[in-house]
């Protein structure tokens, strides 16, 4: 059985995706804090508490998996956090969550388990944001957290292609979940005005499911209604 690693797989977007490579055939090592709500049960979904804000907890959690694991063949980066609003009114601990979750994370990862991946010709999914690809007045550096994202995933992709790694960036735009609760805007109340967690689900499948040799580096998923409510 091939096995993966899905970080933020307690809810929304995460745990899309973590029950769809369950069902694909995958056993998932899903990352989180706290899985008291995490509507799962599978014997394959291995509940992994981690902070990923912890370079050495996160070290020492991948040794852990590579102890239980010959090998990784597919890795999601999504967990993710923002903080919204003008750049002056954030304090130097939201920038620090942001940078550490958003992106550091995401590079620790995938160099702990890259050997892994080219062993299996295997795939690096990046969740990142609509944001990475365009201003972000109301988030400037939330939006520079998955710039960066999406420019390591890019890169990465050249440098490993030869020996047949998949890189993948996901933009997802406005998404029904609960990342929006502790802020001050949300999605409209319309089905077109926001794309749902399954939606990001459904692209990592079309992903995993393209011939080898062929990969879908890029993907943006935008709702068909441009629409902000503010709290």
């Amino acid at each position: 059985m091939k096995a993966s690693v899905v970080t933020g797989a307690t809810s929304g977007i995460g745990l899309e995706i973590a029950r769809t490579l369950l069902r694909l055939g995958y056993r998932v090592y899903g990352f989180g804090r706290d899985f008291s709500k995490a509507d799962i049960n599978h014997t394959e979904f291995i509940k992994t508490v981690c902070d990923l804000e912890d370079i050495d907890e996160l070290t020492n959690t991948i040794s852990g998996i590579r102890k239980w694991e010959s090998c990784i063949h597919v890795l999601v980066n999504n967990a993710g956090v923002g903080y919204f609003g003008p750049h002056e009114q954030l304090n130097a601990q939201k920038i620090r969550t942001m940078v550490a979750v958003n992106l550091q994370a995401p590079l620790i990862l995938t160099q702990l388990l890259l050997r892994d991946i080219k062993k299996s010709r295997g795939y690096i999914i990046n969740i990142s944001s609509i944001t990475g690809k365009r201003v972000c007045a109301h988030g400037c550096a939330y939006g520079a957290t998955k710039a960066a994202l999406t420019h390591f995933s890019n890169s990465l992709f050249e440098e490993t292609r030869k020996a047949g790694v998949k890189v993948v960036a996901i933009h997802p735009d406005m998404t029904k979940t609960s990342f929006y609760d502790h802020l001050d805007f949300r999605q409209g109340d319309i089905p077109e005005s926001y794309i749902t967690a399954k939606c990001v689900a459904q692209a990592v499948e079309t992903v995993l499911s393209q011939r080898e040799g062929t990969v879908v580096t890029d993907i943006t998923l935008r709702p068909q209604r441009n629409m902000i409510i503010r709290k």
